[in-house]
């Protein structure tokens, strides 16, 4: 039988509950809501949750292009 784990988001003990293992820290979520949660990077500009590729300029992450030039960033541009 396998031990039910505690999402480390919302508290719900499941039998089904998955690991994420980053940065050498080992997370336990119920649901990949609760991982995208706790997990992604918010971006600098709108302050939204970067759940796609998202764009990382000299540390700090934005949604997309637009944001980071928003915030003075110059030189990004989106890729299609």
């Amino acid at each position: 039988m396998r031990r039910m784990a505690r999402c480390e988001v919302c508290g719900n003990d499941y039998g089904m509950s998955f690991e994420v293992h980053a940065q050498g820290a080992v997370h336990v979520f119920d649901c990949f809501s609760c991982a995208i949660h706790r997990m992604a990077p918010i971006c600098e500009h709108c302050r939204v949750q970067i759940i796609g590729q998202g764009v990382e300029v000299q540390g700090q992450w934005f949604c997309g292009a637009h944001c980071a030039r928003a915030e003075g960033k110059v030189g990004i541009t989106d890729r299609v």
